[in-house]
């Protein structure tokens, strides 16, 4: 049994349909319905077991009538795969038991008592990252039983491999800043070298790929929490910068109370719920310091909140003209931020490998109370020192400078414990031979981080 877990659009169902119609074994695939009631999800699996272009061999026997529940389901289904090796995938499995709270045991008492002995792998897959991840946990019925498995969108070196090489290192982590990795969108976007030029194409049309996808991530995920997902698009409207609790609560608009307590209402669901923001402090701070900053972790919902979602009414009145400019605009500066997060991680990787990196266990970014100092990476040791200062520079034709450098050195008498940290600097275009940095990472290099 296996558990599978991924974001929307992630590609799970894709990679399971490729599974199943691949294994040249009888199968059944099923998904399960929004807000439908347990009856209607068993018909609709009944009625789904007599798609499969290789059915279960013994399928017409063992539910020649409607099955009532679940547990009168799962006790026929042995009979239907008559001792064959077969797949039994279900699909949104969070929704089901949505409808029957019950289901989970149902499933536990048919596996212990057969369908564990038997030659089926079944898989339950759901994007209800928060919901999957209990599924095994040691207090409900399935702990022990299923085998836990993330389907990721791709990586940056994954999005590099689907252009073979035609768009420089820079350019692809652009890419992936539009895309976030979702295999659909990097299909979309590979007849285009760069970009911009599958952006602002994409940008024409209220119903192309890069438009619509993030209105059904959403559409999906909070079609009963309306307030949640004001405040989720508030954080991701964000134009250059950081989200902080009072430019949320000021793009909600009203009074200012009422707003505060919407977003502190909200932030649980978002944050631990549907796994979709992230929550910031500086490096070395307490996980409950009012220094907080709001990300949304998913980095095409974010462009999308930014380029997409304020002019979908815009493009559909034929106006993406003012779409186009908005991205045109900014983008250049909106993803000098957007990408740090992806440079903690790809810093994080290469430090397990870099020695010159040696020493730093947690990467992220430093900032004060007044944000008069600042700085983009911070990589800190087992013992609170830190080892690592870094400046991001996301230009592809200057070089970062030595006055740049300098400006970072500064920040070894702000930062606790980095009086002696090496510096870093991160640049597609690199750093001037008379910069000072200890070192250089350039787009490549964090590609490699994710190979």
């Amino acid at each position: 049994m296996l558990a599978v877990r991924g974001r929307r659009q992630a590609g799970k169902s894709r990679l399971l349909t490729e599974l199943v119609e691949t294994a040249a074994v009888p199968y059944l695939y099923s998904t399960a319905f929004k807000n439908a009631p347990a009856l209607a999800q068993v018909a609709q699996l009944a009625a789904d077991m007599r798609t499969s272009r290789v059915p279960l061999p013994n399928l017409e026997v063992a539910f020649a009538a409607q099955p009532r529940s679940w547990q009168d389901l799962f006790a026929r289904l042995p009979l239907a795969l008559d001792g064959q090796p077969a797949i039994v995938v279900l699909d949104e499995f969070p929704w089901a038991t949505e409808a029957d709270d019950t289901l989970e045991g149902v499933l536990q008492v048919a596996w212990d008592r057969t369908l564990e002995r038997l030659p089926v792998l079944v898989v339950l897959v759901g994007s209800d990252l928060a919901m999957m991840e209990r599924l095994t946990e040691h207090d409900r019925p399935l702990y022990g039983r299923a085998r836990e498995m993330v389907v990721t969108a791709l990586s940056p070196a994954e999005v590099a491999e689907a252009f073979a090489g035609r768009v420089e290192p820079a350019g692809l982590f652009d890419l992936y800043l539009a895309t976030g990795g979702y295999p659909r969108l990097v299909s979309a976007a590979r007849p285009h070298g760069s970009a911009p030029s599958f952006v602002v194409e994409q940008l024409q049309d209220d119903q192309s790929p890069l438009s619509v996808t993030g209105l059904r991530m959403l559409d999906a995920e909070f079609r009963d929490a309306e307030q949640a997902r004001a405040v989720l698009e508030a954080i991701g409207a964000v134009e250059v910068g950081h989200a902080t609790f009072s430019s949320t609560v000021a793009r909600l608009g009203g009074d200012d109370s009422s707003s505060g307590t919407a977003v502190s209402r909200a932030l649980p669901a978002l944050v631990d719920g549907k796994q979709v923001v992230a929550i910031d402090v500086p490096v070395g701070a307490s996980t409950k310091s009012k220094l907080r900053r709001y990300r949304i972790v998913d980095p095409y919902l974010r462009f999308w909140l930014r380029y997409c979602r304020p002019h979908l009414a815009d493009m559909a009145r034929g106006r993406a003209d003012l779409a186009v400019g908005n991205f045109e605009r900014d983008f250049a500066s909106w993803r000098g931020k957007a990408i740090e997060p992806v440079v903690h991680e790809a810093v994080s990787r290469l430090a397990a490998s870099d020695e010159r990196l040696g020493g730093v266990e947690r990467v992220g970014a430093w900032w004060d109370r007044s944000n008069a100092h600042e700085f983009d990476v911070v990589g800190a040791a087992r013992d609170a020192s830190v080892p690592l200062l870094g400046s991001v520079k996301w230009r592809t034709r200057k070089p970062v400078t030595s006055g740049e450098v300098a400006a970072l050195a500064n920040g070894r008498a702000v930062v606790p414990g980095a009086a002696s940290a090496r510096l870093l600097a991160v640049c597609p275009a690199g750093a001037r031979d008379d910069a000072g940095a200890h070192v250089v990472l350039v787009a490549d290099d964090l590609l490699g981080a994710f190979r």
